[in-house]
């Protein structure tokens, strides 16, 4: 892609507004799995552009958000540890465990630093020897490969003071959760564009049948996005449930052969906890047993410690998409950026933060 502008040109989406218009002609319910979508949707009013009866419910798709409490628990945990370096994407940083968060470790005088890249842990690991480094590993298959690279290149190197403490999460079986719920109001999905740039589309195909939902692959630009929705009424509306892709110009129906085979060589699939939503069977990536001693929960002993969700936050129904987050007793009340009650607030991609940003004053 060469040029931005073409995929935010107003004219061209109110073509596509004008053209989801004329083909809707029943209610109909469509989820955007990704949190970057979600931030364009609010962003730039692109479900205020739809006919009343199309309506945007937004899904587990910022993994900052649906990393459980005890992961950030633990996280804090080893982060306190004199002598530990402890390295994170900067979006981590001020998701709340139960008290505090890993803003307050490093205001505290814990070594907490926001790298952009696991590779940039391990080069710290190497550059200090005498230090433990560790590197918390958040992400849906996007960011998969590159931890995997910074795992395979420990072990080849014998870096023996780098660790990973791991939550990455894998989107379809989070889709299917969805789906499978008795409170289920989801028709079609909008899948992730960068997760399938890795991954191809071809795991969709078997959710698309079985549940008999459309799946679009969708890009994160407005135009995009309303084109992605097009395509998705449109087999509503003809009684489709295929999988399309949208985003031709990123996404290869394959994916990315060789990011899967390094995904596969260091990790296996296993069940996780998502945050708000409870455990769900294979939905996790976990370390294999030839890089088990790079986790990070054996080496500081916290793989056994477990910590309860606060009642008091609604984020698991936001990210299932029974709640939209201004319908929150505590949105922008107790709840805000500043004094989050979860990481839906605090994220970048998280939900209740795009309407915080763009809707509040509105609202």
């Amino acid at each position: 892609m060469k040029h931005i502008d073409e995929y935010r040109d107003g004219n061209a989406a109110r073509a596509y507004a004008e053209a989801i218009g004329r083909i809707t002609t029943r209610p109909w319910t469509i989820m955007e799995v990704c949190g970057g979508q979600t931030h364009s949707i609010v962003k730039f009013g692109i479900d205020e552009l739809l006919p009343r009866s199309v309506t945007l419910v937004h899904g587990p798709g910022c993994p900052v958000c649906v990393t459980p409490l005890e992961l950030i628990e633990k996280a804090i945990s080893i982060a306190s540890i004199p002598g530990v370096l402890f390295c994170s994407f900067g979006d981590m940083l001020r998701v709340p465990g139960v008290s505090r968060d890993l803003l307050s470790v490093k205001a505290a005088g814990g070594d907490v630093r926001i790298v952009y890249s696991p590779l940039d842990a391990l080069r710290l690991a190497v550059e200090q020897p005498g230090r433990e480094v560790v590197f918390f590993a958040v992400g849906f298959e996007t960011t998969a490969p590159a931890v995997a690279m910074a795992a395979h290149q420990a072990v080849r190197q014998d870096v023996r003071n780098f660790s990973l403490l791991v939550s990455h999460v894998l989107v379809p079986p989070a889709m299917e959760t969805v789906l499978s719920s008795p409170g289920n109001r989801v028709q079609g999905f909008l899948a992730a564009g960068h997760v399938c740039a890795v991954m191809g589309t071809a795991e969709y195909e078997p959710i698309a049948s079985r549940y008999h939902v459309p799946i679009v692959v969708t890009g994160f630009e407005p135009v995009d996005i309303l084109q992605g929705i097009h395509m998705c009424l449109r087999q509503l509306e003809q009684g489709r449930a295929e999988v399309e892709n949208q985003y031709a110009r990123s996404v290869r129906p394959e994916g990315n052969p060789a990011a899967q085979k390094l995904i596969r060589e260091v990790f296996q699939v296993v069940p996780r906890k998502w945050r708000g939503i409870g455990e769900i069977a294979r939905s996790g990536l976990g370390l294999r047993e030839a890089y088990a001693s790079l986790d990070a929960e054996t080496r500081f002993g916290v793989a056994g410690h477990t910590t309860e969700e606060p009642p008091e936050c609604r984020s698991g129904l936001v990210l299932q998409g029974l709640l939209k987050p201004h319908e929150c007793p505590e949105f922008g009340a107790r709840c805000t950026p500043e004094h989050p009650l979860g990481a839906t607030m605090v994220s970048s991609e998280g939900a209740c933060a795009a309407y915080y940003h763009y809707r509040r004053r509105r609202g």
